[in-house]
């Protein structure tokens, strides 16, 4: 299943330019995460279809929607043990199954009431959410949120095997749109396309803290 891109520029002009978003490529079908591992991982899962191998299931597995995202973290598949780029195909009613069990990383009190029922939901849930910075192609950081979830436990092994419709192996692809952002030619960067993927629970939303994009 092909990534699905388009120039950068003509992206950067949709996106919003600050809030929380899920940006995503996404149909009624499927959402495209993001993760970067050590070659041996990354292959045996692009040729597999599915993690094993040397992945573990015992520690927090971290995925992400917003390519950009994944490319400031892993520096353009540059940073060791994250020189391989995956982009993993996951069924859409599993990736929206996570977000209502997804408990913030950090205490909010509007969300959970006390530290102490935030603690409790912590301990329970195998779902960790975290907005971060979105960053601009060069890796400078921008006013709107990317989110990232961590999986673990009985979440991380359905992640690994039984939620995947496909995983491709899309180093090359991010090893030549490097070179344009080394080479300040944004204007020849592409990048998969993305848009606002919006919960089909307005609870689901109002608890991620979702911001509602523009009509």
């Amino acid at each position: 299943m092909p990534l699905i891109t388009e120039p950068y520029t003509a992206q950067r002009e949709r996106w919003p330019g600050s809030g929380r978003h899920i940006l995503a490529q996404h149909d009624e079908r499927t959402v495209v995460v993001y993760q970067a591992y050590n070659p041996s991982i990354g292959r045996f899962a692009a040729e597999q279809r599915f993690f094993g191998g040397e992945f573990r299931l015992g520690r927090m597995s971290w995925i992400k929607t917003n390519f950009l995202w994944m490319m400031y973290r892993c520096g353009w598949a540059s940073k060791p043990d994250q020189e391989t780029v995956l982009a993993v195909w996951l069924r859409r009613e599993a990736f929206e199954s996570l977000l209502p069990q997804a408990v913030h990383s950090k205490h909010v009190p509007e969300v959970y009431g006390s530290q102490k029922q935030w603690q409790e939901q912590l301990a329970r849930s195998d779902v960790r959410l975290q907005w971060d910075p979105d960053h601009s192609p060069s890796g400078g950081p921008l006013e709107r949120r990317a989110i990232q979830l961590g999986l673990q436990g009985e979440t991380l092994r359905l992640y690994s095997r039984e939620w995947l419709v496909d995983i491709e192996d899309i180093t090359p692809f991010v090893r030549e749109q490097r070179e344009h952002v080394r080479e300040d030619r944004l204007d020849l960067l592409y990048t998969p396309r993305e848009t606002v993927l919006w919960p089909a629970e307005e609870a689901t939303a109002q608890r991620l803290g979702l911001t509602r994009p523009p009509c």
